[in-house]
């Protein structure tokens, strides 16, 4: 037997008063001029002027969804943070995207995916902000709008440019890591549940006893890795320009919620300052031989947001959000990211955006941050100001938590070790741009997959690449691996 449908609820305004038409106009008569005091018609198409954001300069294109965190493996020994305590469940939030294109752009381009996490805490929210990929274009954030502009769209033409790409590359010999990973199978995954995600960043983790230690994370699916080959995902941005986006959600509807497993590589902190490279550095991989990956717990997705623009369009990662028991590293890159990111935020959709449903922390606010536009949650705080003599809030830090180092909002944690962060900054003896991409070239990848790489890239440089880039950009070949140069070279007719 059919149901009888619902009733549909009465449409209202935006402050609730109920509507006279969802169709037509207030007007003088039937064929009449409409008329001002329509505010009904005034708030719609005023609303509508009003409804996009600034899309995201990077990251534009993405995809999310809700679900937990859980412990699976005792690591309190290296972190007092609540999140990662033995049996610990956590609430969270993820956002999967591309890092170049536009909102309308494929998600089956060659580009990296970003891997951003909210985990909702019982000290407010901690945010991972990562990567496909365990290491990054460049290491100074001094040259991150360079590379970022350098993969958008000429000023002159509005057009995507492989020789910008190439230009800035082949002159920043440090991204040859990252652009081997981005050049090989991992640069086009098959979809977001079938891609690994990345710290990149080394951060600092503190346990009960205030030891310190050097940490770096690994989100390894659970679905295995898979990837697309160039032809299947220029075909696939043919038909499908959401095809990431539509497979996330539409698994989880159907029930097959993604996991992922964290593990992590843990250095003591000693170990830094004369390690065989500098381990902050973000074009770098720690080996697993050096520092093996250590359990931690399984990451499930298994709600899709019930709005997107709500819930992921205003979403708000950013790497400054530390809870107590991790603090970061001197990876200049980091540093730089823990102002870029809130101030992005605070651009795009407002400096109140903390209060919006996805950035909302679950525990209790207390904070002297007053007014601005779209604030509709008081700061909780007796006087707008500390301090002051009328029931606070008060942050107490004690000379005995300071002996401890228990500072209870892990700010930097390292400041006391300058000559450990001055000498790991030194150069070391393997601190070469070269030689990681080289090891994976000749280590990591079979000759399947070498192939590939070979006719990725040569594919990439047969495609308005200028003849200066083009001689400079087989030279980088050859210095991360002269076989592999030589055979592109051979593929895109160069010396």
């Amino acid at each position: 037997m059919t149901e009888a449908p619902q009733k549909a609820p009465y449409t209202t305004d935006n402050v609730g008063i109920p509507v006279e038409s969802d169709e037509h106009s207030l007007t003088v008569s039937p064929d009449g001029p409409i008329l001002l005091q329509d505010h009904y018609l005034i708030e719609k198409m005023a609303q509508f002027n009003r409804e996009r954001v600034p899309e995201r300069v990077v990251h534009a294109k993405g995809s999310g969804a809700y679900g937990t965190f859980e412990v699976t493996n005792d690591v309190s020994q290296f972190t007092r943070a609540d999140l990662f305590q033995p049996g610990k469940r956590t609430d969270m939030l993820a956002r999967f995207s591309t890092v170049a294109g536009e909102q309308g752009s494929p998600d089956t381009w060659r580009d990296p995916r970003g891997f951003a996490l909210k985990f909702y805490t019982e000290h407010g929210n901690y945010d991972l902000v990562g990567n496909n990929t365990p290491v990054f274009f460049v290491r100074d954030p001094i040259k991150f709008q360079d590379f970022i502009r350098s993969q958008k769209r000429r000023p002159d033409n509005g057009l995507r440019d492989n020789d910008m790409q190439w230009d800035f590359w082949t002159l920043s010999p440090e991204s040859a890591h990252q652009v081997t990973w981005l050049m090989g199978d991992r640069g086009i995954p098959k979809n977001y549940r079938h891609m690994n995600g990345y710290s990149s960043h080394t951060y600092m983790w503190i346990n009960g006893a205030g030891e310190r230690f050097w940490v770096k994370y690994h989100f390894k699916t659970d679905q295995g890795i898979e990837f697309m080959t160039q032809q299947e995902a220029d075909d696939m941005a043919g038909c499908d320009t959401d095809f990431h986006r539509r497979d996330l959600f539409e698994s989880i509807q159907r029930g097959e919620a993604p996991t992922w497993s964290l593990k992590v590589q843990v250095m003591p902190f000693e170990d830094a300052a004369d390690y065989r490279f500098n381990p902050f550095d973000l074009t770098k991989v720690w080996p697993h031989a050096d520092y093996p990956l250590i359990d931690v717990g399984r990451m499930t997705l298994d709600k899709n947001p019930e709005d997107y623009f709500v819930h992921i369009e205003q979403a708000g990662f950013e790497p400054s959000n530390l809870v107590p028991g991790i603090g970061p590293s001197p990876d200049k890159m980091l540093l730089g990211r823990l102002f870029s990111y809130p101030d992005a935020h605070r651009y795009r959709i407002g400096p109140n955006y903390t209060q919006l449903p996805p950035n909302r922390p679950r525990s209790q606010v207390n904070s002297y941050a007053k007014d601005g536009p779209m604030r509709y949650e008081p700061s909780n705080t007796a006087r707008p100001y500390a301090p002051n003599s009328y029931g606070g809030p008060a942050a107490t830090f004690t000379s005995a938590a300071a002996a401890a180092g228990q500072r209870f909002g892990a700010v930097a944690g390292w400041e006391s070790a300058g000559e450990m962060v001055r000498e790991a900054y030194k150069l070391h003896r393997e601190d070469d741009d070269w030689g990681q991409a080289g090891t994976q070239v000749r280590q990591v990848l079979d000759d399947a997959a070498r192939e590939r790489l070979v006719g990725n890239v040569s594919g990439h440089l047969a495609q308005n690449v200028s003849k200066p880039v083009l001689e400079r950009a087989l030279q980088y070949w050859r210095n991360i691996d002269k076989d592999v140069g030589d055979k592109i070279a051979a593929k895109v007719g160069g010396g």
